[in-house]
């Protein structure tokens, strides 16, 4: 196996042109925690981008940051505490995850998490990773230098090439440097648990908590069960509700989301120190990250949904399962066995959201489809954009679909 570790945007062009001159694929790596993902790639050599790193531009008061793309996420984060900044979008690790899958588990990157376009449980308010994504430069699968964005918030520079590339994989371009919004660290965290709920209970509570004006940042639902990896055991069948902002403020809506719902069940609370750790381990998947012998599906539904598809699901597999998102992400672990689940899955979905594998085997994820398949004409789009790209397939060929 050849590994190509290229230092600046010409070798990484360099790199690129002569993987097209050979017609040889090769696999994009950044820190190596996301191998995991998608469906395993045959390749006989690896483009490493681990020297495409460091912060090469932060400007706190325009909350914009330029960083190298293979730049690790905790170098990342930790720069943006030093300011009182945060990334918004809340990148999850999930190498607790794909390591109990035997995935190898590297150092997530910035470009990484926007590469696979991941969200954590602050989505449902600030948007996905996409949402963030400002510019890059990168190299094609043509060998060919390109940028798009800038480095201010409000950007017209045409075609927003940046929201292509977030969640493509990597299979249409290597990134070499990406620019971010962020925002502000909220002042106090504070969460609060119903404990006691049934599933359509919990929905219906998440859904009316998330329509008031308390500005709800996290929703999400541990049914009876599932244990959440904290330093307290939590009741069975618990709703979070995460509240951030200045501290009066936090008090007081923490105060009156427990007073108007106290119908709901009883409510417990969360200080900062805990809210974080609560909601880091919803964004890991912890509460289904050491279950053995289980693929464990990532699916987006209606909110509403998400709470009947999950029981739906369980009365045919031996499944577990908790709700993010407040309840349009149902996290949900069965039996390898077979399809892994796979059918009973998406014939529970009916077409109204999609389904995506995030840990199995890589024999469950050569056999089965690992996202969502799309409908013919959608299907047709991703092989053009992929074509114009990538006409040669050298660039993660097969992590998404056929290359």
């Amino acid at each position: 196996m050849t590994r190509f570790v290229p230092s600046s945007l010409d070798e990484l062009r360099d790199a690129v042109a002569g993987a097209l001159a050979a017609e040889e694929p090769v696999e994009i790596v950044g820190g190596g925690s996301k191998r995991g993902l998608g469906r395993p790639l045959q390749t006989a050599h690896t483009l490493d981008l681990s020297s495409l790193s460091g912060i090469r531009d932060y400007a706190p008061n325009e909350l914009v940051l330029t960083a190298g793309a293979a730049t690790p996420l905790a170098k990342i984060e930790q720069a943006l505490a030093e300011a009182g900044q945060m990334l918004a979008f809340e990148p999850p690790d999930w190498r607790g995850l794909l390591g109990a899958a035997g995935a190898p588990t590297g150092q997530p990157t910035l470009g990484g998490v926007l590469a696979c376009n991941l969200a954590g449980p602050r989505r449902l308010k600030a948007g996905a990773a996409r949402d963030h994504f400002l510019g890059f430069r990168a190299v094609s699968g043509r060998g060919e230098i390109f940028k798009s964005g800038g480095k201010v918030v409000k950007n017209v520079t045409g075609y927003d090439l940046s929201k292509l590339m977030a969640g493509s994989y990597g299979t249409l371009a290597a990134l070499e440097e990406v620019t971010v919004k962020v925002l502000p660290r909220p002042e106090a965290v504070a969460t609060v648990l119903f404990t006691g709920l049934a599933p359509a209970a919990a929905v219906r509570l998440m859904a009316a908590t998330l329509g008031s004006p308390h500005e709800v940042s996290g929703a999400g639902y541990l049914p009876a069960g599932i244990a959440m990896p904290l330093a307290r055991t939590l009741p069975p069948g618990v709703v979070g509700l995460r509240l951030e902002g200045p501290a009066p403020s936090v008090a007081f809506r923490r105060d009156s989301l427990a007073r108007e719902h106290a119908a709901a069940g009883a409510a417990e609370m969360l200080g900062d120190a805990e809210s974080v750790a609560f909601w880091q381990a919803v964004g890991a998947v912890a509460p289904l990250a050491g279950l053995a012998g289980r693929a464990v599906w990532r699916i987006s539904v209606a909110p509403a949904r998400g709470a009947e598809l999950a029981e739906a699901v369980g009365r045919q597999l031996d499944a577990a399962w908790f709700l993010d998102w407040g309840g349009g992400l149902v996290w949900i672990a069965v039996p390898e066995a077979g399809d892994g689940g796979g059918a009973i899955i998406r014939n529970a979905i009916g077409g109204a959201g999609h389904a995506t594998l995030v840990k199995g085997s890589p024999a469950l994820r050569r056999a089965v489809a690992v996202f969502e398949p799309q409908p013919a004409a959608l299907a047709a789009l991703s092989r053009r954009v992929k074509e114009a790209f990538d006409p040669a397939h050298i660039l993660n060929p097969g992590r998404l679909v056929e290359g």
